[in-house]
């Protein structure tokens, strides 16, 4: 039968030398994790079973990629997403499946939803669960941080599943918590752009559509992911104007200029990625408006791009280059400028990487821009100059550039082809001339490699300082030399190679070099070299290195030199390198580099046996591993003669990846026998010499000890995947390798031997420390090394995706990638499966060498115990279930009644239990066995005599050890069911190919599945009430140090769970430290006892209602959000409040502020009567004993009076807030024992509300919110009798109120009312009001929309109070106006609110404001601060109001949601007058209010129909005879302009009017005003809002020709006269018109340029001001245009250049 097809495989398997091999594996590989998993969870075992084979599962993926059938990928996504929703499940399962299951559903376009379908509410609950957790904030649950991520990235990867009415669902379940002053907005907005599905097929398209017209604005990424969807189904054009205004908005760009930019809390910048997502998608429909308004948007802001400035909107540009084509024709023509001044740093290496951005679109030419090609080697050529050893940016990056266009080219020169064939296109005869160059360009590029080379030999420096190592920089360099020269190698023909080969051996046996830095790069560039072409290459390079060698050590004395001579060391290291190349050609050589290795491993001078086993390891590897031999970017490489292949015809070519035709070196037999040749060679006898030195047989020096390790290690790590693992099973279904069998396995003997050496070590020379970091090394390898290292493979994985994004090319689909990239990444495939060895079992010889690096660990040098914990931690986290074992050992360290423990020992246990940052914390394990063990004993500890406090190490790290506990823990689970997932299990069972031979469980196996699982279960709560119960012990230890007991708390109170209810004794424990003597403790015990309450609560009975039969309206037909009919009932109406038992019995309470305001929830439930919920006022005999231990401690007035005490205590001076943990803990005894405990505290409230200190006023603050709010179900008597009690607290508090505590009244009252229905509590609002500006008088804002009588009240009170003469009411009063009007929004189809609306408001205010609006002296403020007796005038009066008008309009720019509204537009008048010019901080607060006010108004978001209003009062104040007002409006038009820029643009209208204004303005009689008119005008021309044209420029030299007066003659003693004539002021405006043109474009020469420059010359020898306004705009020019002028210089006549030389040169040169 045919098996079905593959869902998607990893293509590069079949590529690998042993792809055949694969498939059978695979197929073995997945039919076990099926069976197993089917198993596991029809067993009911979720761990270990379920998790291993999971994991398994996320490996096969790794491995196979998606290599199973349909129906076995829609079964194993239902079964893991079944898993995932279990209710209880533990987190950090969940995030484990979920990761799983995000990487199943990866590939959308795999699975259809007719294939899959996914509910949408059980994620949705169980992000409801986990992201809003109720219990979290109380210490009732611990999650990790990483769980927000997880979870949103697994329902964006469920959201194409979801069901077809699924959009409408969820709209209906949000929708209730979209209300716009309530916090749950946020939360709705999250949910929506989390879940809604975008994606739908075209036929349900009418349904998303319409659903998506109701949102709100600021959804960007919402909204950028329904376009991407849906391109071409949304018409978006009466949108776009708005649109773009927004994204330019949230640029934040500086403009004007001393512009206070205002970090706004609404128009908060978004993402940027997703705005342009957003335009690109736009741009896919119908409409040509997008592609007009993107136009406009790079227009206007293309000067903040200069290179010489950046910010933020860097970001943005980067983002926009969004592989246009014609970006791409663009870029050489930029590039050339740039590459001239190579001075000019920044520009270079921004120009370059862009160009390598395009690299592959450049080469490739195609239809667009079929010359592209032709730019390529004059960019070469032009970037050699950047090898620079003096700047290490510049030279990474030509290096970037040049490896980038060489990896595409064929470096091959055709330009012989000419003359043989003609029917070549005009391109291609270019291109193939100029290839003759390629020799040449190679050749330069050597050169200058050898200069910089040569430029880094610091041999005096070198050699003093000793260092081993490069700097950083020096090997980014040297990496990037090597691999841009090996990448040239490769892809030149023959003959160019042959003359660089000679080139570079010439340079390398010419020279000697100091082997640190100049010889490894020189070494490096001979690598490459020999890598290419091996044979040519090792014919010069082996014999001559070997010559030299033999004939340097000649001599016996050398061997024992301490020092060598250079020219052997350099020689040494050339041949290590240059064996790094395919081993069959290494063969022929074998005789000469065994004898090399005879004579040289054994020098004495380290440096040279160092460079010798080099050579040992890197023979070893060439010879035993797998690789690919050649990168070149065609298969089989350019060799042919050009008459049958024409290289030019693979300029940026595809590898085509399925006849990549990969050459790979497989170790033949010759080549393994070699290697074991090698082994038996040099590896046997150090073996031999190390195990008679570890019997005490032979003497040897620590030198000579450390040379033996060192070349066992080198063999090791050479020959690592030769060497079989450890004895024991092999894991079966990964063998990779055959291995030999019948050959000795060194694995084995360097294990045994290495233990032997060290045990002797340790106990006769354990200061031998280098030999100990050897050993180490060796261990580590030997346990873990099959022939590549993770982290190696990991950086190489990480590069090799950075090089793929850079090389791809987007417009031609998938895999186009170059050859040389696709064979990385088979090769990578290759390493990856030998990784995946991990998982290993875990085999008793493991066992021992993983206590070996224990006790090394433990060990007494520092050093030594750092390296071991390192490899310690490694093989933790290789072995499944070795922790379980070595923990035990560990511990062995910590326990208090031994005696023979060192610090240094019980330093390293801590270290061991710590982990390192990545890996495992011991001290931490997922599971109840192990934090049964450790944590006890990290608390006993403390009684241990190596413990010592005075040592600051180990008091760090105990800290260390209980922050990442804290850091770490997750919440445990005690319950491990599993519920539904049976019948999916079964049929994966079931499902064929790879068909299973497993037979169906039993029944009886089933059952006894089940009843292990709840064994297992009723064990995890044995051992949590039993850690609970040891930790209790430990802390009750006499002569317990402080530090562990407050560590053991801590311990403690991670156990707290929203499942069980705490020991009895925790919580007794817990209650008694509430009054400890530490702070510390304190306040840990105020958490526990509040999440102790919760644990304790009982559940309250809930009810559905019906909102309409309530306020007995029908069900509207369509949505309306705000004041509605049937939302009325909700509103709190001072005539009808519940003042008596029936009234309050009979009232329908909703607590929830949000319902109502935009829709009614589906069910709407409220709270059920009195009568069915739990007993209030119970008896201490009817309570359970944890409650009873709670009364008993809060009932003794003694305990209460202790914690009164500490908690009205300043923590940190002036640093204390209101703490909503003590509110919790006062919320939830007063909502579990109703009032039992007033009697205790009514004296004690009494007492501190009339204590004004800040503390103790913060205490009551505290306790009174938690009674309001805990009081939430007391019935009416209980709540009557308590505000009796609580007003005149309030009254005396709110009385006494001061700056310091009238932020923590604030959050008291603020909290109290949170999520209440008003009408519960209508004793504290009506007290509020008796005195609104002593208390926080804006805090029934908490209850949003439904108090809008409260409101009027509140605003009656205040307005005739808004004269105030004290700053800070004014401030107050200013704020509670914000707070009174923030319900008065004009969002789209909303109803008008009943709450106070602003227009009526600001009318009123213009009235009492007339006075100073007709007024035309300027405004001063001199106005007493003292009230004087009797009425002033209405000017005075009219001065106050609008100081605090100020105040209301600055506090509501910053809060409020919508812009200005029209009637505070006829405000602006008024600020021009007032506000000051310069900068200038000595102003009085009016002027400085009324300069900010303008500002913030002049950045507000305008609607459409707003635009000539604003331009009417603009026009009106032009006209005015202050000339600040003229000038403010210059500064106001600038910015409103530009955060409205498309709102103006498109209203014809408008724009004409800002010109007429503009030009007026420019002759005006005062100075200053028409400096900044032309600024003005300057920054619209630049940002495109006005153009410069014909009668523009006409008009400005019309103005230039005004005749000046006759210069009367005056004497010298005359007064200069002061006055400017009209004629010279129109002169000086038309003067400033051409300068503002000149200066609006600061980057280029436009045509009329060069004209406006000489009509400017002219006026140089003007009187003043113009003369100064011609030098100004003359040395801008020079300063802006300085940096291209070889480019500029062409715009110009000869004749004009003359003239501008001379102006442009100062005349001070020839003074």
């Amino acid at each position: 039968m045919e098996l079905p097809p593959p869902q998607k495989e990893i293509v590069y398997n079949k590529l690998l030398p042993y792809g055949e091999r694969l498939e059978a594996e695979a197929a073995r590989f997945l039919a076990q994790i099926k069976g197993n998993l089917a198993r596991a969870v029809q067993l009911q075992e979720l761990w270990p079973g379920g998790l291993f084979w999971t994991r398994k599962l996320s490996t096969y993926i790794r491995l196979y990629g998606r290599k199973f059938s349909k129906e076995d990928h829609v079964l194993f996504i239902k079964l893991l997403y079944e898993l995932i929703t279990i209710p209880k499940l533990e987190i950090s399962m969940m995030q484990g499946f979920a990761r799983l299951l995000i990487n199943l559903l990866k590939k959308k376009e795999l699975l259809s939803r007719d294939d899959l379908e996914l509910p949408w509410r059980p994620l949705c609950e169980m992000l409801e669960r986990i992201l809003y957790s109720k219990t979290e904030h109380l210490g009732l649950n611990w999650f990790p941080n990483s769980v927000e991520s997880v979870l949103k990235t697994l329902v964006k990867s469920c959201r194409p599943y979801f069901p077809e009415d699924a959009t409408a669902e969820m709209l209906d379940e949000w929708r209730p918590l979209m209300c716009p002053f309530d916090v749950t907005m946020q939360k709705a907005i999250t949910y929506f752009e989390l879940f809604l599905p975008t994606t739908l097929p075209p036929e349900l398209h009418h349904k998303v559509i319409v659903s998506y017209r109701m949102t709100f604005e600021h959804l960007v990424n919402l909204f950028a992911r329904l376009a991407t969807d849906n391109i071409g189904y949304i018409d978006w054009d009466p949108y776009v104007p708005k649109i773009f205004t927004r994204i330019l908005r949230s640029l934040n760009l500086p403009v004007g200029s001393n512009q206070v930019v205002v970090p706004r809390f609404l128009t908060n910048a978004y993402d940027v990625g997703h705005a342009v997502m957003w335009i690109t998608a736009m741009m896919g429909g119908p409409s040509k408006l997008v592609q007009k308004h993107l136009s406009g948007l790079f227009n206007s802001i293309a000067s903040f791009y200069h290179p010489s400035n950046n910010g933020r909107w860097l970001l943005l540009i980067s983002l926009l280059q969004l592989d246009f084509p014609n970006m791409i024709a663009f870029t050489p023509y930029r590039t050339y400028p740039a590459l001239e001044t190579l001075t000019e740093p920044h520009q270079l290496t921004a120009t370059l990487s862009c160009v390598i951005g395009v690299a592959r679109s450049l080469v490739s030419g195609g239809k667009w821009f079929p010359e592209g090609p032709t730019h390529m080697l004059p960019l070469l050529m032009r970037a050699l100059p950047g090898v620079d050893p003096n700047d290490f940016s510049k030279c990474m990056i030509t290096f970037q550039f040049i490896a980038t266009f060489s990896t595409l080219v064929p470096l091959v020169d055709c330009s012989s082809v000419l003359q043989e064939r003609d029917d070549l296109s005009e391109v291609e005869r270019e291109l193939c001339s100029a290839t003759a160059e390629f020799e040449d360009f190679v050749l330069q590029f050597m050169d200058r490699c050898f200069g910089l080379i040569e430029s880094s030999t610091l041999e005096q420096t070198r050699e003093e300082t000793e260092t081993e190592k490069m700097t950083h920089l020096e090997s980014l360099v040297e990496l990037g030399l090597s691999s841009t020269f090996s990448t040239i190698l490769t892809q030149c023909s023959k003959d160019i190679f042959k003359v660089a080969l000679e080139k570079v051996f010439n340079f390398a046996i010419s020279n000697i070099f100091e082997t640190r830095v100049a010889g490894r790069m020189v070494a490096d560039m001979c690598r490459a070299a020999v890598k290419c072409r091996p044979e040519e290459s090792l014919k010069l390079f082996v014999p001559h290195c070997c010559n030299v060698i033999t004939h340097l050590t000649v001599n016996d004395d050398v061997l024992r030199d301490e020092e060598l001579d250079k020219e052997l060391l350099w020689n040494l290291q050339l041949l290590s390198e240059i064996t790094r190349v395919d081993g069959k050609k290494l063969l022929p050589y074998r005789e000469q580099l065994g004898k090399i290795l005879q004579r040289t491993l054994h020098l004495t001078c380290k440096q040279g046996y160092i460079l010798s086993c080099n050579l040992l390891h890197h023979l070893l590897r060439s010879a035993t591993l797998i690789y690919p031999t050649e990168y070149c970017s065609v298969p089989g490489g350019f060799d042919k003669p050009l008459s049958e292949y024409f290289p030019i015809k693979d300029w940026g070519k595809p590898g085509d990846l399925w006849n990549l035709d990969i050459q790979w070196h497989v170790p033949s037999s010759e080549e393994i026998n070699f290697a074991f040749y090698l082994l038996d060679t040099f590896l046997q006898p150090e073996l031999t010499k190390l195990e008679h030195y570890a019997t005490g047989k032979l003497e040897m020096s620590r030198d000579d000890v450390q040379q033996c390790l060192a070349i066992v290690h080198n063999c090791l790590i050479g020959s690592g995947n030769i060497l079989p693992p450890l004895k024991g099973e092999r894991v079966a279904h990964l063998s990779l390798a055959y291995y030999d069998l019948s050959r000795e396995n060194y694995r084995e003997t360097i294990a045994r031997v290495t233990r032997k050496l060290l045990r002797y070590i340790l106990d006769n020379s354990e200061d031998d420390t280098k030999s100990l970091f050897l050993i180490i090394k060796i261990i580590s390898d030997v346990l873990q090394f099959q022939g590549s290292h993770k982290h190696e493979f990991d950086s190489r994985w990480k590069s090799f995706n950075l090089v793929k994004k850079s090389m791809e090319n987007r417009l031609q689909g998938k895999k186009q990638h170059i050859r040389a990239l696709l064979i990385d990444r088979v090769m990578l495939q290759h390493e990856l499966r030998t990784l995946t060895m991990e998982g290993c079992e875990y085999k008793t010889s493991h066992q021992e060498m993983i206590r070996d690096l224990l006790c090394l660990s433990t060990s007494s040098y520092g050093q030594v115990r750092s390296k071991a914990q390192q490899a310690f931690f490694t093989a933790l986290g290789t072995y499944n279930f070795c922790c379980r074992d070595i923990i035990p050992l560990v511990l062995e360290f910590l326990r208090p009644d031994r005696q023979d423990v060192t610090q240094q020992q019980f330093k390293g246990a801590l270290y061991c239990l710590l982990g390192n940052h990545s890996g495992v914390c011991l001290a931490n394990l997922h599971d109840w066995d192990c934090i049964a063990q450790t944590w006890p004993a990290i608390v006993s500890s403390g009684l241990s005599q190596a413990m010592s406090l005075e040592k600051p190490s180990i008091v760090r790290l105990f800290d260390d050890l209980a922050e990442k506990i804290h850091r770490q823990y997750e919440t445990i689970g005690l319950d491990f069911a599993v519920k539904k997932c049976v019948e999916i299990a079964v049929m994966l069972q079931r499902s064929g190919h790879p068909s299973l031979d497993f037979t169906p469980l039993r029944s009886e196996e089933i059952q006894l599945g089940i009843q292990r699982q709840k064994e297992k279960n009723a064990e995890a709560l044995r051992n949590y009430e039993n850690l609970v119960n040891m930790l209790l012990d430990c802390v009750e230890q006499r002569n317990l140090p402080w530090k562990f007991e407050h560590i053991s708390i801590g311990f403690l109170s991670l156990l707290l769970r929203d499942d069980r209810i705490l020991p009895v004794r925790a919580i007794r424990f817990f209650v008694q430290c509430l009054n400890h003597d530490a702070i510390v403790v304190r306040k840990v015990a105020i958490s526990a006892v509040a999440g102790v309450l919760k644990q304790l609560k009982r559940t309250h009975k809930k009810v559905p209602i019906c909102p309409y039969e309530i306020s007995g309206t029908p069900k509207p037909s369509s949505i309306q959000a705000g004041d509605r009919l049937d939302n009325q009932w909700l509103h709190y109406d001072s005539r009808s409040l519940p003042k008596t038992k029936e009234a309050w019995e009979s009232c329908c309470f909703v607590e929830k502020t949000h319902w109502g305001y935009y829709t009614w929830p589906q069910t709407m439930t409220v709270y059920a009567p009195v009568e069915q919920q739990p007993k209030l006022g119970r008896r201490r005999d009817e309570l359970t004993e944890a409650e009873q231990i709670i009364y008993d401690h809060f009932s003794d007035p003694k305990f209460v009076e202790q914690l009164i005490k500490f908690l009205s205590l300043e923590d940190r001076k002036g640093k204390d807030k209101f703490n909503p943990r003590r509110f919790c803990l006062f919320k939830g005894l007063f909502r579990n024992f109703d009032d039992a405990f007033l009697p205790v505290l009514q004296p004690h409230l009494e007492r501190l509300v009339s204590d004004s200190h800040e503390s103790t006023q913060r205490c009551v603050a505290e306790i009174i919110a938690g009674l309001i709010r805990g009081s939430k179900h007391w019935t009416f008597e209980k709540v009557e009798k308590l505000w009796k009690l609580l007003c005149p607290l309030l009254r005396t508090a709110l009385s006494n109120i001061t700056v310091e505590t009238y932020n923590d009244w604030g959050t008291c009252i603020a909290t109290s009312c949170e999520s209440r229905d008003p009408r519960k509590l209508h004793w504290l609002f009506e007290l509020l009001l008796e005195s609104p500006l002593s208390g926080e008088g804006g805090s029934f804002v908490d209850q949003e929309w439904r108090v809008p009588e409260l409101l009027h009240r509140l605003l009656k009170y205040l307005e005739p109070k808004l004269t105030q003469v004290y700053k800070n009411v004014r401030e107050r009063i200013g704020s509670v106006l914000t707070y009174i009007f923030m319900i008065d929004v004009s969002l789209p189809n909303t109803a008008a609110t009943k709450s106070p609306r602003v227009h009526e408001f600001t009318t009123r205010i213009l009235e009492n404001l007339k006075p100073l609006m007709e007024a035309d002296e300027e405004i001063q403020n001199h106005v007493m601060e003292e009230n004087g007796i009797g009425e002033q005038d209405e000017r005075t009066q009219g001065i106050k109001l609008l100081k605090t008008i100020l105040k209301w309009l600055m506090a509501s720019a910053g809060r409020s949601f919508s812009t200005a509204v029209t009637e505070q537009l006829q405000l602006l008048p008024l600020f021009f007058k007032i506000a000051p010019v310069e900068n200038d901080n000595s102003y009085d607060e009016l002027k400085r209010d009324a300069k900010m006010c303008l500002s913030l108004m002049s950045q507000g978001l305008l609607y459409p129909q707003q635009v000539p209003l604003v331009l009417q009062v603009l026009k009106q104040t032009a006209r005015s005879n202050s000339w600040h007002a003229r000038y403010t409006i210059l500064t106001y038009l600038q910015t409103m302009v530009f955060y409205n820029l498309f709102i103006f643009l498109n209203n014809e209208e408008a724009v004409n009017d800002i010109r007429w204004l503009v030009i007026n303005l420019l002759e005006d009689e005062q100075l200053e005003v028409r400096e900044m008119a032309a600024t003005t005008l300057s920054g619209l021309l630049q940002c495109n809002f006005l153009t410069m044209d014909g009668p523009m420029q006409t008009h400005f030299e019309q103005l230039c020709k005004m005749r000046l007066p006759k210069k009367r003659k005056r004497d010298l003693g005359s007064v200069v006269d002061t006055i400017p004539s009209g004629d010279l002021v129109k002169r000086h405006a038309g003067v400033l018109g051409l300068s503002a043109c000149i200066l609006s474009s600061p980057y280029d020469v436009p045509t009329w340029m060069p004209q406006l420059l000489m009509d400017l010359s002219a006026h140089l020898n003007d009187p003043q001001p113009i003369e100064m306004t011609v030098k100004k705009t003359l040395s801008n020019f020079r300063r802006t245009h300085h940096d291209n002028w070889q480019e500029h210089k062409q715009q110009f006549t000869d004749d004009q250049l003359l003239v501008l030389t001379d102006l442009l040169v100062s005349p001070c040169y020839y003074a």
